[in-house]
């Protein structure tokens, strides 16, 4: 048996009203029937005291319903008991037909604003050309020294080197940084979000995706409260790198539209990490690679 949370919220209510109602109903007959003089009534019968009976007056016992009152309370609690072993808390269902759309679309991505660069420097001054005379004389004039020996002049012979240990070889060069791998915009197959691999075709699996992404995104979401007060709406995109292994890596927000839209949307995005939810990852001639996604948020009031 299902139930809904409403459906227990009306039961709990209506049997709360059923009880407030028997008392009151009760409480006004015992006071109808005081008010009918029962003293004077039962002043002539032939007991000594008014305690020699169990009942003092057996129009106002309340004992007499005890019976009723157990099994109707039986009833009642059996009721509840059912009713909450029933309850069904249903999934939220996101309606993102209107926005599967969105996906197909070329999205622009306007580059950051900077302020205009300085002008450029003159250009330095041409060189002087100095004139270069025809003759060059020479102030100094080389000096030669007569190096001749007799045969009597003794030569001394070096003095041998002694032998000194090598030095000690270079060291190895640092190892090579490892190339950055290349991010993939367009591939063969591109990432998709889990959870329909068990779909035929390749379009019907993007199709899927595509559905369950942004149901996991507009049930997550939450529209800040700032951007509500002040009614901003419009689409913000994020853009985030699917890795080899189906994780979400360097999110960011290339458009915002203010207040806190942007970041919201990105917490969002973040949130498949910390909830360890791998894509399918994109991949190239039958190799995984790394793709980057573009994903548009779109943030209206209703």
């Amino acid at each position: 048996m299902e139930v809904s949370s409403s459906v227990l919220g009306i039961a709990f209510f209506g049997i709360a009203v059923l009880v407030v109602g028997l008392i009151l109903f009760l409480r006004s007959s015992l006071a109808k029937q005081s008010a009918t003089g029962l003293g004077d009534k039962y002043k002539s019968s032939g007991s000594t005291s008014d305690l020699a009976v169990r009942n003092k007056y057996p129009e106002a016992d309340v004992f007499r319903l005890s019976p009723t009152f157990f099994n109707l309370g039986l009833t009642l609690a059996l009721g509840i008991t059912v009713l909450a072993l029933g309850l069904t808390q249903y999934e939220k269902r996101v309606d993102v037909s209107q926005y599967l759309d969105t996906l197909d679309e070329e999205i622009e991505v306007e580059p950051p604003r900077t302020a205009d660069p300085p002008p450029p420097p003159p250009p330095p001054p041409p060189p002087v050309i100095e004139e270069v005379p025809d003759e060059v004389i020479l102030d100094n004039q080389p000096e030669f020294v007569d190096q001749s020996m007799d045969k009597e002049v003794e030569v001394e012979a070096p003095k041998a080197i002694e032998n000194k240990p090598a030095p000690p070889p270079p060291p190895p060069p640092p190892p090579k940084e490892e190339d950055v791998q290349e991010i993939f915009k367009v591939v063969e197959e591109m990432p998709r979000f889990p959870g329909c691999e068990n779909e035929p075709t390749a379009e019907a699996r993007k199709t899927c995706a595509d559905k369950k992404m942004l149901e996991f995104i507009y049930k997550n979401i939450k529209y800040p409260a700032i951007a509500r007060e002040n009614g901003v709406e419009g689409t913000a995109v994020i853009t985030f790198v699917v890795e080899k292994d189906g994780t979400v890596s360097d999110a960011r927000v290339v458009r915002d539209i203010g207040a806190q839209c942007g970041q919201e949307a990105l917490r969002v995005v973040n949130l498949m990490n910390s909830q360890n939810i791998k894509w399918t990852p994109g991949k190239q001639r039958g190799r995984p690679v790394r793709v980057q996604f573009n994903l548009p948020v779109r943030f209206k009031l209703e």
